[in-house]
């Protein structure tokens, strides 16, 4: 495999009204769709998308969103062959309310994906991919995949999200070592380095051991800071439709690139037009196809030279 993906295996109950309800105030559904979600899923059926081979580690319930969220993965042409499948669990899922606006409202429930743990890693999986990507997945299964991965030559990314970042620098001594790349937005840089300074902020977590940042900042961009100095690439102008699952095309979009010899910078541009596409389509998966994303920015006027 070129990718391994570690993290959460959910279900997506996407619903779209034209305003959300209010204390004893109903709102008309005009759309229901259900759908396989989890940062793990997204960015693993995302890197397939996107030319590459990929395999997701993870755990889901035998009940029917586990089955419903595996199916759909594997129609994506991921491999979901070392998937844990608890008895009696349940799967989590994601209730996604859309608006006409294009606001969204989550409620979510983790169900057994929280429960993967260490001795359930598939470690020989890791070891025959090319990257490792580790996203909002506890922090002792986490360390344990990036360990793995770096004592066997891979390239890794990890993305641990807001319930993660709230429990600050600290938590993390034990991981930053391990991780090439930290993708955070701007809000979860806050909440994990106690700093609204960003410059500070990447000092804390360079300190820490991780040595190259990402900040995506939604509309205005991203920014890198790191062993290539500092990049910061725009945000594309699209028509966005849904928002859910754009930092994970656009980590998706960032390593994949790495992986066909993009630089830095590079890189990131692609990230930005990968995650840019993704907002255009209803869902949390990426929809668009590596020649999409090349024709996307080839129409903005940038040629790539890693393609």
């Amino acid at each position: 495999m070129d990718v391994v993906t570690v993290g959460h295996i959910l279900t997506d109950i996407r619903i779209r009204t034209d305003e959300f309800a209010t204390p004893d105030k109903e709102s008309r559904v005009i759309e229901m769709k259900y759908g396989p979600g989890g940062s793990a899923a997204n960015s693993a059926i995302a890197s397939v998308k996107l030319g590459k081979r990929a395999v997701v580690l993870g755990k889901v319930g035998m009940d029917d969103f586990g089955k419903l969220a595996l199916e759909s993965i594997m129609r994506e042409g991921v491999d979901i062959s070392s998937v844990k499948i608890k008895v009696g669990g349940r799967t989590g899922f994601t209730l996604v309310i859309i608006n006409a606006n294009g606001d969204i409202i989550m409620y979510g429930y983790k169900g057994v994906a929280e429960e993967y743990s260490p001795e359930e890693l598939d470690k020989n999986a890791i070891k025959g991919a090319k990257h490792l990507h580790v996203a909002s997945l506890r922090l002792d299964t986490a360390k344990s995949a990036l360990e793995v991965a770096k004592d066997s030559g891979l390239m890794t990314t990890f993305d641990p999200g807001r319930r993660l970042s709230k429990l600050g620098i600290s938590a993390f001594n034990e991981i930053m070592p391990y991780t090439d790349y930290l993708l955070l937005n701007i809000k979860e840089l806050e909440m994990l380095t106690g700093t609204t300074d960003i410059s500070r902020g990447f000092e804390k977590i360079s300190e820490a051991g991780c040595k190259n940042v990402i900040v995506k900042m939604g509309g205005r961009g991203a920014i890198y800071k790191g062993e290539e100095g500092e990049i910061r690439v725009k945000a594309f102008k699209v028509s966005a439709i849904d928002t859910t699952g754009a930092g994970d095309a656009f980590a998706s979009g960032f390593f994949v690139a790495l992986l066909y010899g993009a630089s830095v910078e590079e890189a990131l541009l692609f990230a930005s037009a990968t995650a840019a596409l993704k907002v255009t389509t209803l869902g949390a998966q990426l929809k668009h196809r590596l020649e999409d994303v090349i024709k996307f920015l080839e129409d903005r006027g940038y040629k790539l030279s890693f393609i």
